[in-house]
């Protein structure tokens, strides 16, 4: 996209919004004694004033004729259930933030020299250093050097956003890093504007590697200064001059990155991060140490041994060393086209480690495996080999609307390769959203984002972690612990991903626990996402997000008997955690239209006591978002954003049952990234007037009757509720959303058989082989 469109495209900023885009520290905040003592009481206190509730409920029953009838009853039970699940729900997020900031106030980050000292180890192809007496050597789990593979699945995805996410990878301060971008769009298109999309994502790796060149070959030729491999060498520059070399690729390539970060766009707030915190912060960063160094070598201080010297040199060698390139399953006929991310990765997972070539059969292009122990085939075939993928020990995956900091893979990869780390299977930083957003709804469900940063960090504390897919690190060995081969219409299928349901990253996670491996969130923020910017792209996120909790929930139950009849069960908090974030969606959903449409005992239920269980959890969130760095009355948004996407979670809910019903696998809707706003169905615009509408008559009637509990109740719902229509959706979009719905609605296109692709095999063959012709244009 040109700069000369950045005028028109530039989001406008809403009032309420955070004009400024820096993101929170990359260390949290240590919390208070006072905070820590507050987060371990607050689930008990949930819980007692729940308890507290039932007993007043049942006085309120016990007298005389309170259950009049069968319906009294029936509501009466549904009402108690759906605010006990509420209850429950709350309680589980008080008790994942009271195991995330403890680990907040002891985490304590590694030191540059100890990561220095590991990278030392992860030259490939070199002989051992000259210096290599002059430093411990350190001690690796593997006892070799990891190797890392990054794979970003992409579809349809625009190809700024991915350049930017590529460009976060490839400045990763890890050596000998393979980065191939898995492009999931049609291959022949037959849009010239998605042509010239595909042209472009294919060619961001070339661009990129090319783009960095100059400054690689810069430091090789230092590196090859500073580095000799003979003790005593002559020509080996001393400790003073090897510092001098230090400080003076550290300013160049300081220098490097602010001109790249100059010749950006920063027309959004996701543009404006790139070039703030991935850019000028690696800049920054680089700086800071070239003028350590060189104010210690003008106060005549020690400078860098030569060994260290070597070290930090090879920080900058490892940040502008990567290989990149692209993989599109879609061109091959050998490889499953399933339309989900899932089948994206686990396509070019089950090619690691090997070499192919191209081959044309009658089912068209296939990738053919070259055995690696016969040495005439791959002598024969060594010109036509067209992939070879790389083997690996550990796989970074990267949505493509995602960004790391610089040391992401350094850090995770770094306690994934201790000894006392050999059962972690996924380590992931929870990502973050951007800030700086220019509406508010993208605002909000990025504090919801945040909010649940926290939440994840906290089921770590309890050994209930589930892998969240915009980001991890993953064990190769145990990728292939969960491997899974079968034969689908004529294609060998390999699977290390559940595809099953639209959230498959949470599904793997059980499969990858029930193998006996460990997942861990790294309690740093050094990762971030897209939020979406409009209601009608939140949809389509919140829909999918709540499609396959309920049918992953038996996979969960089958996991917990298992350890349980091992010997080894699972502790209680972590049952209860596993359990609530599979199904809290659901039943959360479930459970507040009852509480806002039901009126049991003609609302002698809903009383001052009931809105007090609540107080617990709304006080603790408000202190989470000012924590993260929000406002505390934001809590009430987030209530409103709720409420707003009410029906897209029960869609998203009826989709898993349905899919239990039909055994048919949920379709994979991507989140739309578009600089255009993203038009809702208009279901889901008018399901927002219709809470209104209802909460404001329950108020209505409750109050001509004397029912102040449900009034008050009611009345704040349906106020909450206007506001996020008015001030989140806007009044314009409603209507427009409306009003095209109801267009197409209306006018319907009359129905055109599907285009045939042209069969290539003689029509006697296809006679032959499958039938008449009329038999054949029947089953078509």
């Amino acid at each position: 996209m040109s700069a000369k469109t950045d005028k028109t495209l530039r989001p406008r900023r809403q009032r309420g919004t955070d004009k400024d885009p820096a993101p929170q520290p990359v260390l949290h905040a240590i919390p208070s004694p006072a905070r820590l003592a507050r987060a371990r009481f607050a689930p008990a206190l949930s819980l007692l004033l729940w308890l507290s509730y039932l007993v007043t409920v049942v006085v309120t029953l016990a007298r005389g004729d309170a259950l009049a009838g069968a319906t009294q009853l029936v509501e009466t039970i549904v009402f108690l259930v759906s605010v006990t699940l509420l209850t429950f729900s709350a309680c589980m997020y008080l008790l994942a933030r009271s195991g995330a900031l403890p680990r907040f106030a002891a985490h304590r980050r590694v030191r540059r020299i100890t990561l220095d000292e590991h990278v030392s180890r992860m030259r490939e192809d070199e002989q051992a250093p000259e210096s290599a007496l002059d430093r411990p050597e350190p001690q690796l789990a593997s006892g070799a050097a990891p190797r890392l593979v990054a794979l970003l699945p992409s579809r349809d995805e625009d190809p700024d956003l991915v350049r930017m996410s590529l460009w976060s990878v490839a400045l990763q301060e890890f050596p000998n890093l393979n980065v191939v971008l898995l492009i999931d769009d049609d291959p022949d298109p037959t849009d010239p504007a998605a042509r010239e999309s595909l042209e472009r994502s294919r060619l961001l790796g070339d661009e990129i590697m090319a783009q960095l060149a100059p400054m690689r070959m810069r430091l090789e030729a230092a590196w090859a200064r500073l580095h000799s491999s003979g003790a005593g060498k002559r020509g080996r520059p001393g400790a003073a001059e090897a510092t001098e070399i230090v400080v003076r690729e550290h300013a160049t390539a300081a220098r490097w990155l602010r001109d790249l970060a100059d010749a950006q766009s920063t027309r959004t707030h996701v543009e404006v991060f790139f070039v703030d915190q991935v850019l000028r912060g690696l800049a920054a960063t680089l700086d800071a140490t070239a003028t350590a160094l060189h104010d210690a070598l003008e106060n005549d201080e020690s400078p860098l041994s030569h060994a260290r010297a070597e070290q930090v040199l090879l920080r900058l060698l490892n940040i502008f060393t990567v290989e990149m390139s692209a993989f599109e399953r879609k061109r091959y006929a050998s490889l499953s086209h399933a339309p989900n991310k899932a089948m994206n990765l686990n396509s070019y997972l089950g090619l690691l480690g090997g070499r192919y070539r191209e081959q044309r059969d009658s089912r068209g292009l296939t990738l053919v495996r070259l055995d690696p122990d016969n040495a005439a085939e791959s002598t024969a075939f060594g010109s036509s080999v067209i992939l070879e993928a790389p083997d690996t020990d550990f796989v970074l995956t990267l949505d493509a609307d995602s960004m790391l900091l610089p040391e992401y893979c350094l850090r995770l990869v770094h306690l994934l390769d201790q000894p006392e780390s050999a059962a972690i299977a996924v380590a992931q930083t929870p990502y973050s959203a951007y800030r700086g957003a220019p509406t508010r709804i993208e605002r909000l469900a990025g504090a919801t984002t945040d909010l649940q940063h926290i939440l994840h960090q906290g089921l770590t504390s309890f050994g209930a972690t589930y892998w969240v897919g915009a980001n991890a690190v993953l064990r190769r060995s145990a990728l292939e612990d969960i491997r899974r081969e079968s034969d689908e219409d004529g294609v060998h299928v390999v699977r290390f991903i559940s595809d099953r349901t639209a959230i498959e990253d949470t599904e793997s996670s059980i499969d990858i626990a029930a193998h006996g491996w460990a997942l861990v969130n790294y309690p740093e923020r050094l990762s971030y996402s897209a939020t979406p910017p409009d209601f009608g792209s939140l949809v389509i996120q919140r829909r999918r997000w709540a499609d396959g909790g309920l049918l992953v929930l038996p996979r969960l139950h089958d996991f917990i008997v298992t350890r349980r009849r091992q010997g080894t069960p699972l502790p209680l908090t972590n049952r209860v955690l596993r359990t609530n974030y599979l199904g809290s969606i659901t039943w959360v959903t479930l459970g507040l239209i009852a509480v806002l449409v039901l009126n049991p005992l003609g609302g002698q239920l809903v009383t001052f006591q009931l809105l007090l269980i609540a107080a617990p959890y709304f006080a603790e969130m408000a202190s989470d978002l000012r924590y993260l760095g929000y406002r505390r009355r934001d809590v009430i948004g987030i209530y409103a954003l709720n409420l707003l996407i009410l029906p897209a979670n029960l869609a998203g809910s009826i989709a898993s049952v349905v899919q239990v019903l039909t055994d048919r696998k949920a379709r994979f809707a991507r989140t739309p990234k578009v600089s255009t706003r993203t038009p809702a169905s208009a279901l889901y615009a008018l399901a927002p007037l219709l809470i209104v509408a209802g909460a404001a008559t329950i108020a209505v009637r409750a109050g001509l009757v004397g029912d102040w509990g449900t009034t008050a109740f009611a009345s704040f719902t349906a106020l909450a509720a206007a506001w996020g229509v008015f001030g989140l959706i806007g009044i314009r979009a409603t209507i427009s959303d409306l009003w095209f719905g109801w267009l197409n609605w209306v006018w319907v296109d009359s129905p055109r058989a599907p285009a045939t692709a042209p069969s290539t095999a003689p029509l006697w063959s296809v006679v032959v082989d499958d039938g008449s012709l009329t038999t054949v244009g029947a089953l078509r």
